[in-house]
């Protein structure tokens, strides 16, 4: 018997159950509004309103890094993403934010998806662990940024 017969399959965590959830009323919120200009300030809001639910520590790094975002790509455009505050460029999740306490984990994290231009050779980092955010994570975030929307 190898180890995959042996194991038995206990599928989503009640975090990623409510993750999913989280992903299809954000799907059914964006549906539902209306001009582009509308859109984006909701999004926005949805965002700052997510950051401002989150755990002190968490709370203060998802603020600082939607600051460098804003800041240092403002092409990107803020949006609930999963549950987490995300940042896309047409449409598409280029970066997010996951805050520590929605997986349980030890660190929140800043994670990076295929449209991010981040390509390095054969190999290379899509996400950060974060446990402050410093003036020199701060300005490290700001250079992953600015490579990934140019």
């Amino acid at each position: 018997m190898t180890s995959t017969e042996n194991s038995t399959y206990e599928g989503f965590t009640a975090e990623e159950r409510a993750a999913m959830k989280e992903h299809a009323q954000e799907q059914k919120k964006a549906a539902r509004r209306g001009s582009r200009a509308d859109k984006a300030a909701e999004a926005e809001r949805d965002v700052l309103a997510k950051i401002a639910e989150m755990q002190d520590s968490d709370r203060v790094m998802a603020e600082r890094v939607h600051a460098v975002i804003k800041t240092h790509a403002p092409v990107l455009a803020p949006k609930l993403w999963y549950g987490m505050p995300a940042y896309a460029l047409d449409g598409k999740v280029v970066c997010f934010f996951q805050s520590a306490a929605k997986f349980k984990a030890r660190y929140a994290t800043l994670g990076f998806n295929d449209p991010a231009n981040l390509d390095d050779g054969a190999m290379w980092a899509t996400a950060f662990a974060l446990t402050e955010v410093t003036a020199e994570v701060e300005a490290r975030i700001a250079a992953l940024v600015k490579q990934a929307v140019g």
